[in-house]
């Protein structure tokens, strides 16, 4: 097919234009290019929205420990959290730590 052909094909006329060429490449160098380009823009929302995600969780871990810190603010709390979480004891007093059959780990001797 010679060029002359190639010319009169009417796809050849619309797309051969230099208005048609010029949008074309500024279409693709602003989608893939560019400092700003499309692909950028999309990593970057991501981003925006894992750090909303990561602020709401944060939030209400804020607000567990506060609801957490207000309950400790009782002195009997407070007892009751060292003695069920830290096995702590009074003097002169024994604590017997009872544990469940289903809740040991059991050994495969096998």
């Amino acid at each position: 097919m010679k060029f002359s052909e190639l010319k009169k094909n009417k796809w050849f006329r619309i797309f051969g234009s230099t208005y048609a060429v010029i949008l074309v490449l500024f279409i693709v160098w602003m989608l893939f290019f560019d400092t700003n380009s499309f692909l950028i823009h999309k990593e970057l929302d991501d981003d925006i929205e894992s750090l909303e995600n990561n602020k709401e969780f944060y939030k209400n871990e804020i607000e567990k420990d506060k609801a957490f810190i207000e309950k400790m603010s009782d002195s009997d709390e407070v007892e009751k959290f060292a003695r069920e979480k830290y096995y702590l004891k009074k003097e002169n007093e024994d604590i017997f730590i009872i544990e469940h059959e289903d809740s040991l780990k059991k050994k495969n001797n096998e």
